[in-house]
């Protein structure tokens, strides 16, 4: 398909799928520009996002739908986790959204068209008070009408199954994985590093970019759910270090590093970076509810102990 000039959209938006799909495609690279360092963006940044020739509203003021009047299909949806519908990652597989309350059609029609149209939409999770985690571009898949609900595929493979709601075993260890990386990871990147207010909790490194949300208890094991409480928020280095047993944080919140690295000479990085890190208080979420659980990080300091 040729690129539309900013410009042209409008011209072509009423009458052709072609052009709606040019602008959402000019929406996501404004909202992938607009999103911080822990991938999230604010309700103020979704009302309001510059496209260079002009601005969009990116989220309705009160429903979990956007409908703009002069688009074809639905913009957005949101999903709040404690909200009154049952939204929710479907077996591992597909993003199930059920329909509006009371309605099969209304602010339904808009989404029903977008899964008609193979237009894009953007998902976004709502990870705090006013916060979100946009998830773009995601696929209308399935209109499970008798069931009420829609099934969002996160990639745009994922149109190409012939029975989303019930794909073959082979299709759905390929969604679990997508879903995995496309929504659970970011999601929990996105919590963690809000809840240290984006810094190492070793080093204080502030800046986004080189920090990661490191599991206590490694996701592939009992008791690694991908909660705020078995998360740490830990620069690249320190993240290698305790991912690697170099570095354990014991119960009491307290940083220690391998008695051999201790007695290692090899220069600055190694001093300042890690060595210095040892005895330090590890620093935490103020909000008592996200900090790190203890009896996960006892398990995983006897870990660091054997080594």
């Amino acid at each position: 398909m040729p690129e539309l000039r900013p410009q042209m959209w409008k011209a072509t938006a009423m009458t052709d799928s072609r052009g709606e799909l040019e602008l959402r495609r000019l929406i996501m690279n404004a909202l992938e520009d607009a999103r911080s360092d822990a991938g999230t963006v604010t309700r103020d940044q979704l009302s309001s996002v510059d496209l260079g020739f002009e601005t969009r509203r990116l989220i309705d003021q009160s429903r979990g739908i956007w409908n703009p009047r002069d688009l074809e299909a639905t913009l957005s949806v949101l999903s709040t986790p404690s909200g009154p519908y049952d939204d929710a990652a479907l077996d591992g597989s597909v993003f199930r959204y059920d329909y509006r309350a009371g309605s099969t059609d209304g602010d339904n029609r808009k989404l029903r068209r977008a899964y008609e149209l193979g237009l894009p939409i953007i998902l976004l999770r709502k990870v705090r008070d006013r916060e979100f985690l946009p998830l773009f571009p995601v696929y209308v898949i399935a209109d499970n009408f008798d069931q009420r609900h829609f099934l969002l595929g996160l990639d745009e493979s994922l149109r190409s199954l012939d029975d989303p709601s019930n794909p073959t075993p082979t299709e759905r260890r390929y969604i679990s994985r997508l879903t995995r990386q496309r929504l659970h990871q970011p999601e929990f990147r996105a919590r963690v590093l809000l809840a240290y207010d984006t810094r190492c909790a070793v080093c204080q490194l502030k800046h986004g970019r080189l920090l990661d949300a490191a599991h206590i208890i490694g996701d592939s094991e009992a008791g690694g759910d991908p909660v705020v409480t078995n998360g740490l928020t830990l620069c690249k280095i320190h993240h290698a270090s305790y991912d690697s047993n170099m570095l354990g944080i014991s119960p009491d919140y307290t940083v220690h590093i391998n008695q051999d690295l201790l007695d290692e000479v090899d220069g600055p990085m190694l001093k300042h970076g890690i060595q210095e890190m040892d005895s330090r208080p590890l620093s935490i979420p103020s909000r008592r509810p996200d900090r790190p659980d203890r009896e996960r990080l006892s398990i995983r300091y006897e870990s660091f102990l054997a080594c």
